[in-house]
């Protein structure tokens, strides 16, 4: 058996290149966490923000989110009336136990009303079976009114999350963002509003109003005037979207897949 001494100057050498080894050892496995974590970020499961399709197609669908005041939604069925256009109503249960009126109303003039929760929670924070109990809850009363069981689901806040997305799917349900936001919330006039969603529209887009906005009625009969004038043919989201056949891109667009 050999022995080996070293002297100060060897051991302090080898110290350095055992150091710099061990950093590059875990600068390395640091790396490989940063990719696994990048990858799987890049997976996680996005709702349907817009439709893909040719500009040529022409197609915009407006919809409405209705949780708490019901002042104009008899003057937005009106409107929408006169222009023979439907959209979309995104109703909460609770509002729909207060409104039942309404709700029948909406239906009645051809509107979809979908579903946009039971209570308005944040879906992120809930578990898949509160978030589960949250959609069967207002689909049941939905259905109760107007005796269609919603398709369509908005969440509350637009905050969604992997589980949410997949209990959808499970209920054969598909989860709608926007990709115009009015902001009509924000109490914008009603040329504010109708600056910000006329030009952002583009055939397959999705348009966000609320339903008790307070300039949201003023608004639309020009938005809606603007994007006739420019060939757009107005329907609800359900009439939109592509049923099934599609993948979602990474900007929530929505695009077919051929058979």
């Amino acid at each position: 058996m050999k022995f080996y001494l070293f002297g100060k100057k060897e051991i302090t050498v080898i110290g350095l290149c055992t150091i710099l080894t061990l950093t590059a050892i875990f600068a390395a496995a640091g790396g490989a966490v940063r990719a696994t974590t990048a990858s799987a970020a890049s997976k996680k499961l996005l709702p349907i923000y817009s439709v893909g399709r040719e500009e040529n197609d022409k197609i915009v669908s407006l919809s409405f989110d209705a949780a708490w005041g019901n002042e104009d939604t008899e003057k937005l069925i009106e409107i929408l009336a006169k222009y023979d256009v439907k959209a979309t109503f995104f109703v909460v249960a609770d509002w729909v136990d207060k409104y039942p009126e309404s709700v029948k109303a909406l239906s009645d003039a051809g509107h979809e009303v979908m579903n946009h929760s039971t209570t308005h929670p944040h879906m992120a924070s809930l578990s898949e079976e509160k978030i589960r109990q949250e959609i069967e809850t207002c689909n049941k009363k939905i259905e109760t009114i107007t005796g269609r069981s919603p398709l369509l689901f908005r969440a509350p806040y637009g905050e969604y999350c992997d589980s949410l997305i997949n209990t959808l799917s499970d209920m054969k349900m598909y989860c709608i963002q926007w990709d115009v936001d009015s902001l009509d919330w924000k109490d914008l006039s009603a040329q504010e509003i109708t600056n910000r969603v006329v030009p952002q529209v583009k055939s397959g887009s999705i348009v966000l109003f609320h339903n008790a906005a307070l300039h949201t009625p003023e608004a639309l009969p020009g938005i809606i005037e603007a994007l006739q004038a420019k060939g757009y043919k107005i329907v609800p989201i359900s009439e939109n979207i592509y049923r099934d056949n599609y993948a979602i891109d990474h900007e929530g667009r929505q695009q077919p897949i051929a058979n």
